[in-house]
């Protein structure tokens, strides 16, 4: 509210040679008091008083002696107005005045000389430490009057004490600012990196409310405070925003297509993260080449077989008919004229004597081969798809780590740079108080 309560009395002394007597013709009578209201006081007030009652001192007996001399010590409570300047809070030292003059004399009628503040029964304060004060006589001319109007003035330098809002403002909000880096050490698949990410910026915006509860509203400066804590808030927002993207990259479907040009950038910065890809520096098992080498060799049997006109290849349920190579085979001639194997050496290859049962037995075994032709073939058919679905699913797969590796990286790169942000907002926002050394060597120290 930038009152400043001060808890004090004035020391007024005067002579007024009307109050004078002889102390022979009086003895034992040295001294007299007398209430305000019998005898003449001045009209000395606080000009920047802000009391309900704008006089606050309480009305005492005055002290009068012999030879005229007057004192008057009223005690009171001084409300007085504070510009305070919260730049620097809460590392900030305030300085206020209490001017003191006569409100109807001027100077020709009442000349007000100062004296030295006694502050032996000062009172040390829990917020704030007494640096020190500074007296000083002024006189003030105006437009209206000639004479001048003498007033004394008392400057006061407060100094804060900030062990109160360091543990309950300054040390939180460094938590919750350092909370913020745990969020690019979840993993993706917690499903928990927005959750905490959100959780500390709520928290971060309730003590900001604490502070404006505490601070004057004014706008002739942003605290110092309110500084620190509306940069961390940014760091804790663009944490978020880094986050979305992070869990975007981890979840990116390898259906799209490959990762763009620019991630390309993922090769160097892994290096200077000390990162590496899952499954770097381990030697496949079976490479594509080899893989390629066995199917071929897998569509392309040695067996001899006689050439059967096949028929078209049917799709597999509702799977998809991958296609396959056609057996390599060498003809052989077919007989099938009875006269023929009469003769001591045919055509067909057969001896002489062996008659029409050596025909039956070669049909029954080119018809048997034709069978055995149709199931490899079918067989054939189903490896070759199985391979290339397995094939379909590795690449997807491979694209998928590619995708999370991008993210793991952004995350890691995310974790380093928010740090040294965080620290070095720290430094240079707490440290650029004037008085932060002295506050850390009397409070702290």
């Amino acid at each position: 509210n930038q009152l400043l309560t001060t808890n004090a009395w004035l020391q007024m002394q005067w002579y007024d040679h009307y109050l004078q007597w002889n102390q022979s013709e009086y003895p034992g009578v040295k001294n007299l008091r007398f209430t305000p209201d019998q005898v003449w006081t001045p009209d000395i007030l606080l000009y920047n008083s802000a009391h309900d009652k704008f006089d606050a001192t309480f009305k005492t007996y005055v002290l009068v002696n012999s030879s005229g001399f007057c004192e008057y010590l009223p005690p009171g409570i001084f409300i007085s107005t504070c510009n305070v300047d919260v730049r620097w809070f809460p590392f900030d030292i305030q300085r206020c005045e209490l001017k003191f003059g006569s409100w109807t004399f001027d100077g020709w009628l009442l000349d007000i000389q100062m004296k030295k503040a006694d502050v032996s029964g000062y009172m040390p304060n829990g917020e704030w430490d007494l640096l020190g004060r500074i007296r000083g006589r002024n006189e003030v001319f105006y437009e209206c009057c000639v004479e001048p109007y003498p007033d004394v003035t008392f400057v006061v330098t407060l100094r804060r004490r900030t062990l109160f809002y360091a543990l309950n403002l300054l040390i939180p909000c460094v938590l919750l600012s350092s909370m913020t880096l745990l969020v690019f050490l979840l993993p993706a698949n917690s499903g928990e990196k927005i959750s905490l990410g959100i959780t500390v910026l709520l928290s971060l915006t309730v003590f900001m409310l604490m502070v404006a509860e505490i601070m004057p509203a004014t706008s002739d400066s942003v605290p110092l405070i309110g500084q620190y804590f509306a940069s961390t808030m940014v760091i804790v927002g663009m944490s978020v925003v880094a986050t979305v993207i992070v869990l975007q990259f981890h979840h990116h479907n390898p259906d799209s297509g490959h990762m763009p040009r620019w991630v390309i950038l993922l090769q160097w910065v892994p290096w200077f993260l000390r990162m590496k890809r899952p499954g770097e520096g381990v030697e496949p098992t079976l490479s594509n080449s080899q893989a390629d080498s066995q199917s071929k060799t897998l569509s392309s049997p040695t067996t001899t077989t006689t050439t059967i006109p096949t028929p078209a290849p049917s799709p597999n349920g509702h799977l998809p008919y991958m296609g396959f190579q056609t057996f390599h085979t060498t003809e052989l001639p077919v007989c099938l004229d009875p006269d023929q194997l009469t003769t001591a050496s045919g055509v067909c290859g057969l001896e002489a004597g062996t008659g029409r049962s050596a025909v039956l037995h070669a049909h029954s075994g080119m018809i048997r081969s034709v069978a055995v032709d149709n199931q490899l073939q079918a067989l054939l058919a189903e490896v070759q798809f199985l391979v290339e679905r397995v094939r379909e699913q590795d690449r997807q797969l491979s694209l998928a780590e590619q995708w999370q590796f991008a993210a793991a990286v952004i995350d890691r790169l995310c974790l380093v740079g928010f740090s040294v942000f965080n620290i070095i907002c720290t430094i240079a926002i707490l440290m650029a108080a004037p008085n932060f050394g002295i506050a850390l060597s009397k409070d702290f120290l």
